[in-house]
C-alpha cells in the first residue's frame, strides 16, 4: 500500500477515537534499535520508544532470537495449562521486586488490565471497595482505569463511584499555591482529609504512578509516597504502584521507579518496557494479598510462553548490558542537556524526571506559567520535520515527553539536543511571529 491508501484506510475502517500525533500523520515502515523509518525511507531518532514501551531497542535481535524460538517450541495454551516461560518470568520477578516481598504475579496483555487486576485484590484482601487516585494520572482505557484516571481528555464515559481524586504533586503547578519545601509537602498531608470528606472512613487502596507519566512525568518530591502510604493504611487500604511506565530500570539505577521514594507497595502493576513491544501486563502481589483473591479467574492470552519468553529476556538484557546504570547515567547526562536549552529557550518552564523518563513542560511566560499548548503541537511538527520522535502530554497538552530505549549512547543524546534545539527555535519562531 502506498502512503495515502494506508492513511485512507486508517479513517476508513479504524474508530475515530484512534487519534495519531502530527497535522499529517507518520506512517510507519519499520524500525531497528534508536531508529524508526516511515514508509518513505525517512529516518527518526526515535526519544519517545512507543510511549515508554521500547526499552531495549527496536527489534532487539538478543530478545527476537528466544522469541523466534518459543514461537517454533509453543506458541499458545492459556492460563488453564501450566507452562515454564511463564513460571520462570514469575520466579525472576519475585527475585527483583523492592525488598523480594511481591512474589505472586497475575499476568494479563496490558497496563489497563493490569490495573484492573489489582483493583479487584486491593478489594478482596481489604473488604472495602473505596480507592483513592490523583488527579492528573492515567490508568488505562477499560472502564474501571478511566474511572481511576484523572483527566477529562482520557474519561470517555460516566465517572466511575467509589473514586476518590486527591491532588496531586505537581511542585510546578502546586495546588495550594506553596513552594517545596516550605510547603512540608501539603498535598500529600491532604490525603487524610480527602479520605475523611470524600470516603466512607475505609478504604481499599491508594493507588498512584511514581511518575506521572501521560500527566507529563510529573516527579513527586521526596517525602510524599512516605506520607501518603503512611496516611493511606492508617484507614485500612493498601498501595498500589502503577509502574506501566516507571519500572525496568527506566528512572534509573533501580527495577522500580517507586524504590527512589523508599517506599514498598502492596501491589505493583506493570506492562509495556517489560515486553520491549510484545503486549504483557503484570500484577504482582504480597502473597497475602494476592491469596485473597478467591474462586476462579483465567486469562486466555495473559501468561502467553512467546510473550513471558520475550519478557524474561528483556530483563536478562537489561541485567547483563547493565542498562540500569546507563539508564541513570545517559539520563543525567540528557538532563543536563534540557536544562542547557532551558536556559536558551523561554519557552521551557520546567524540566523534570528521572533516569531517561524526562520532560519539558512549555510555557508562553515563565512568571505566569500559561501552559503553550499552541507551541507544543508547533514543537511536536518541527520534532518530524527534523526527524526525531518525541511525546506529548500534560493536562494541558504542554509538556513534551522523552523515553528513548535505555540502551541509548551520549553521541545518541547529542544528536537529539541538536535536533531538538531547532524544534524549539522553530516553534518559539512562530510564536515571536505572531505577536508582532
Amino acid at each position: 500500500m502506498t502512503k495515502q491508501e494506508i492513511l485512507l484506510a486508517q479513517k476508513e475502517f479504524l474508530f475515530p477515537a484512534v487519534f495519531n500525533y502530527f497535522k499529517e500523520p507518520l506512517v510507519v515502515s519499520h524500525a531497528k534499535d534508536q531508529y524508526v523509518w516511515d514508509i518513505e525511507g525517512n529516518q527518526y531518532l526515535d526519544f519517545f520508544g512507543g510511549i515508554v514501551t521500547v526499552s531495549v531497542g527496536h527489534c532487539n535481535e538478543q530478545v527476537n532470537e528466544k522469541v523466534k524460538k518459543q514461537i517454533d517450541t509453543l506458541e499458545h495454551v492459556s492460563t488453564v495449562f501450566v507452562n515454564e516461560p511463564q513460571v520462570a518470568l514469575a520466579q525472576k520477578l519475585a527475585q527483583i521486586t523492592p525488598a523480594g516481598a511481591l512474589r505472586k504475579s497475575f499476568f494479563t496483555n496490558s497496563g489497563s488490565e493490569a490495573n484492573e487486576a489489582a483493583i479487584l485484590a486491593a478489594r478482596c484482601y481489604t473488604g472495602s471497595t473505596e480507592i483513592v487516585a490523583l488527579r492528573h494520572s492515567y490508568h488505562g482505557r477499560t472502564a474501571g482505569t478511566m474511572g481511576l484516571s484523572g483527566q477529562s481528555t482520557w474519561k470517555l464515559g460516566p465517572p466511575q463511584a467509589g473514586v476518590a481524586h486527591a491532588v496531586n504533586a505537581y511542585c510546578y503547578r502546586c495546588p495550594f499555591g506553596l513552594e517545596y519545601p516550605s510547603c512540608e509537602v501539603k498535598c500529600a498531608q491532604d490525603v487524610e482529609q480527602v479520605i475523611r470528606t470524600t470516603t466512607s472512613g475505609r478504604v481499599a487502596a491508594f493507588i498512584a504512578e511514581p511518575i506521572q507519566g501521560v500527566g507529563g512525568f510529573i516527579t513527586p518530591p521526596k517525602e510524599y509516597f512516605r506520607i501518603v502510604t503512611d496516611i493511606v493504611r492508617q484507614y485500612g487500604g493498601i498501595f498500589i504502584a502503577d509502574e506501566v511506565q516507571t519500572a525496568w530500570g527506566r528512572t534509573g539505577s533501580k527495577w522500580f521507579g517507586i524504590e527512589h521514594w523508599g517506599v514498598q507497595p502492596d501491589i505493583i502493576t506493570s506492562a509495556k518496557g517489560l515486553g520491549n513491544g510484545l503486549p504483557i501486563g503484570l500484577t504482582i502481589a504480597r502473597p497475602e494479598v494476592a491469596d485473597a483473591v478467591k474462586g476462579l479467574t483465567i486469562s486466555t492470552f495473559g501468561g502467553n510462553p512467546v510473550v513471558t519468553t520475550a519478557a524474561k529476556a528483556v530483563i536478562d538484557y537489561i541485567e547483563e548490558k547493565n542498562l540500569l546504570r546507563n539508564t541513570e547515567e545517559t539520563g543525567a547526562y540528557l538532563k543536563s542537556k534540557l536544562l542547557e536549552l532551558k536556559d536558551k529557550h523561554p519557552l521551557i518552564g520546567d524540566v523534570r524526571g528521572m533516569g531517561l523518563l524526562l520532560a519539558m513542560e512549555l510555557v508562553e511566560d515563565r512568571k505566569t506559567k500559561a501552559p503553550a499548548a499552541a507551541a507544543t503541537l508547533r514543537a511536536m511538527d518541527a520534532a518530524k520535520e527534523n526527524r526525531i520522535i518525541i511525546g506529548r502530554g500534560g493536562l494541558f497538552g504542554n509538556v513534551l515527553r522523552l523515553s528513548p530505549p535505555m540502551n541509548i549512547s551520549r553521541a545518541d543524546v547529542d544528536e537529539f539536543a541538536l535536533r531538538l534545539d531547532a524544534c524549539l527555535t522553530q516553534a518559539a519562531g512562530v510564536t515571536q511571529a505572531a505577536t508582532r
